[in-house]
């Protein structure tokens, strides 16, 4: 495995990255289980705050990794910590999430209520399924009054084997409108989470990996990490393409295999596939791997310094098949999400 002698730890996302709902993506635990074996530190950070670290913990055994519960960091945990850094032992704290969010506002020495009448001091705000209406109107309540508020992650999205779902971020937008509040946020792509899991595992210099350039890789730019995303969650080849700087991935690669050799997929290496800039387009030329491609054309375009994303035109056959797979149609240019 190469992933570079800088890297002293994984910090890898599990929505969108190791399982998508209950199933694992396709290689993904092989992957993790290879570079375990080859003596890499190995984190699992996710910003779900449904369900506590053992519970995380079971899943990634029953999929097959190799996995202890002090190998798993939640952004509930990240959120816990948060408000014990500001309140008093034994703080009131109105939980809006699940009651594995609540088991980790008290093991922080604070006291999970979930009604506006226990008169609490702080909202914190984690995913959960059953969140509606009412649970909404007593945390509205409580934001009312001016109390602290910390939001465990701000996912608009959560990824399932169905598709994509509403995550944590939807619910916080309507107590952001309700309220004309703005939240602390304890996960990605705020650097609570990951400073939490680099001080548990001694990592100065860890690999951050995800899915998502709005959480995972932002967070990686947050903690001056170098980061990896892979396509096989939420951000796209057309949003990776129109990346602003702060969401723009060191390594670029199509699943979690690129850990066997981790600096093929450093973007901006080199590599048979060519990309020029014509006026406001990109001309790909050349012809190999899909991905590889994606990397060359993200390395011409982010030399610009321009905003958004390009045009993209092939130059032949190969370069016209590498752009439709990986949906950038030639002389249309990609939309950022």
């Amino acid at each position: 495995m190469t992933d570079g002698p800088t890297h002293d730890a994984l910090l890898v996302d599990l929505d969108g990255t190791v399982y998508a709902g209950p199933r694992a993506i396709p290689g993904a635990v092989e992957a993790l289980e290879v570079a375990r074996e080859r003596g890499r530190t190995v984190s699992y950070v996710t910003n779900n705050a449904s369900r506590a670290p053992g519970a995380v913990s079971d899943h990634l055994a029953e999929l097959g990794l190799t996995v202890t519960e002090d190998d798993v960091v939640t952004s509930a945990q990240a959120g816990a910590a948060v408000l014990a850094g500001q309140l008093d032992p034994g703080a009131k704290v109105l939980v809006l999430g699940t009651d594995a969010l609540a088991d980790e506002i008290t093991g922080v020495g604070l006291t999970p209520v979930r009604a506006e009448d226990d008169e609490p001091v702080a909202v914190v705000q984690g995913h959960s399924p059953d969140t509606g209406w009412r649970q909404l109107a007593e945390a509205g309540l409580a934001l009312n009054r001016g109390v602290v508020w910390v939001a465990c992650n701000v996912d608009p999205t959560l990824p399932s084997e169905r598709g994509f779902l509403p995550g944590n971020g939807s619910m916080v937008a309507a107590l952001r409108h309700a309220s004309g509040r703005e939240p602390q946020v304890a996960g990605k792509p705020a650097a609570p989470l990951l400073r939490q899991a680099m001080e548990r595992v001694g990592a100065s210099h860890p690999l951050v990996i995800g899915d998502r350039l709005d959480t995972d890789i932002a967070g990686g730019h947050a903690v001056q990490a170098e980061t990896l995303l892979v396509l096989t969650g939420v951000s796209t080849a057309a949003d990776v393409l129109a990346a602003v700087p702060d969401q723009r991935p060191t390594y670029l690669a199509d699943d979690l295999a690129s850990l066997d050799d981790l600096e093929s997929a450093r973007v901006g290496r080199d590599d048979p596939w060519t990309a020029e800039v014509d006026g406001e387009a990109l001309v790909l030329t050349g012809d190999g791997d899909d991905v590889a491609a994606l990397r060359v054309l993200c390395a011409a375009w982010w030399a610009t310094g321009r905003d958004g994303g390009p045009t993209v035109r092939a130059d032949g056959d190969a370069a016209a098949r590498a752009l439709e797979s990986l949906g950038l149609v030639a002389d249309r240019g990609p939309t950022p999400s």
